[in-house]
């Protein structure tokens, strides 16, 4: 039996930010000058980023309109950012995380047309906060799973976690014919905003968002609504440079992320080698799932590829509409891939996630289409001109 992904829910904070307006927040802070209100503003420009969702909504919030600055954490009432702990910043990921995580896990089970009762194990996923009992044990509590429900928790591995969480639900999924994994996502990286002239963290505001997602997986064809995305195998490289390129630590006041330049650049010489390795000399996949670090990584792995145009369509528009959600990204991404009617029965999909180190994480899926439910191509694009 080869384990599928049934189906995948997202959920995001109801605060969207435009990403003209965060670019302006960062601009009017206290201690910019002239060479750092050019370089956010380039950042920004260049992200590909329209807009982001976030659970602080302070950020949402026009200056003189702040209201009491005594009741704000992020945010005073003259609209410079504040720097509140890294305590601080953990009690409202302790807060906050559990909603969105049950929301992206009640989607994804309904999508999928199994219950609740059915999961068997479930893992989840996250690197901007802690907690325990942590996001496994709410999740079991607030969707009423089994009390008997296997949980792992996957911590602190970035923006390629959820790529390694499928390969352990793979591995779950065949340990018991029953089994049902549900695989849940979750980040709340604007809780670690903080005002900076440095440019790394520049660019690590310019890009990163709030956000959630949930797969379920199951190797039992019996299970769930036909087809979804089937998980062939997954691989693990650690490129030759990049260790202290991309760094995600806590501090004082919040986690601190560690993005520079040479990040696209490493990966743009390194991808075409990885997923050689990876794909082998099968048939080359016709449709991607790239993680989104930022437009340029998007345009290195293009490049580095030799892709269509139009081959990271689908992670280009999830970058534009939600910015950078970490782990959750790629599953977005997947997401928009599982709807998409143009994309034929059999259609080999790549996916690939970087992590620090830096790690490249990659899974070869299948597109696998309920039977009667295969779209022409030729009447699809027929009915899209009329």
């Amino acid at each position: 039996m080869t384990a599928r992904i049934v189906s995948i829910g997202t959920a995001v904070p109801p605060t969207r930010i435009q990403q003209d307006d965060v670019r302006a927040l960062f601009a009017a802070q206290d201690g910019v000058d002239r060479l750092t209100r050019r370089r956010i503003q380039a950042v920004f420009d260049a992200s590909a980023i329209e807009r982001r969702h976030t659970v602080v909504d302070e950020l949402a919030a026009l200056p003189g309109v702040l209201g009491d600055s005594a009741e704000r954490t992020f945010l005073g009432a003259d609209g410079l950012l504040r720097s509140p702990t890294t305590g601080t910043r953990n009690d409202l990921y302790t807060r906050l995380a559990p909603g969105l995580t049950s929301a992206a896990a009640r989607t994804a089970l309904a999508d999928s047309g199994i219950e609740a009762s059915a999961v068997t194990h479930v893992v989840t996923v996250s690197c901007t906060g802690f907690f325990a009992p942590g996001p496994d044990y709410r999740l079991v509590r607030d969707l009423g799973l089994p009390t008997t429900v296997e949980r792992c928790h996957l911590g602190f591995i970035g923006c390629a976690a959820a790529l390694p969480a499928l390969r352990v639900a793979t591995a779950l999924a065949h340990t018991r014919p029953d089994a049902v994994v549900l695989v849940v996502c979750v980040e709340l990286c604007s809780l670690h905003v903080r005002a900076s002239s440095d440019p790394q963290q520049i660019v690590a505001a310019s890009v990163f968002a709030d956000g959630a997602a949930a797969a379920v997986v199951t190797a039992d064809a019996e299970i769930g609504r036909p087809g979804g995305l089937e998980l062939e195998r997954f691989g693990t490289a650690l490129t030759d440079e990049g260790e202290t390129d991309m760094v995600w630590t806590i501090g004082d006041n919040g986690f601190e992320m560690v993005l520079s330049a040479e990040v696209p650049r490493i990966i743009g010489r390194e991808i075409r080698g990885a997923v050689t390795r990876f794909v082998g000399d099968g048939e080359p996949p016709a449709a991607w799932a790239v993680h989104p670090g930022g437009r340029s990584v998007l345009d290195r792995v293009e490049a580095g590829l030799e892709l269509a145009p139009d081959a990271l369509a689908a992670s280009r528009t999830v970058l534009r509409e939600y910015g950078n959600m970490s782990s959750a990204t790629i599953l977005f991404i997947l997401a928009a891939l599982l709807r998409d009617d143009a994309l034929a029965d059999g259609t080999r999909v790549a996916g690939l996630a970087f992590g620090p180190g830096l790690t490249v994480e990659s899974a070869l899926l299948t597109r696998r289409r309920p039977a009667g439910l295969e779209v022409d191509r030729g009447s699809l694009a027929m009915a899209a001109t009329a």
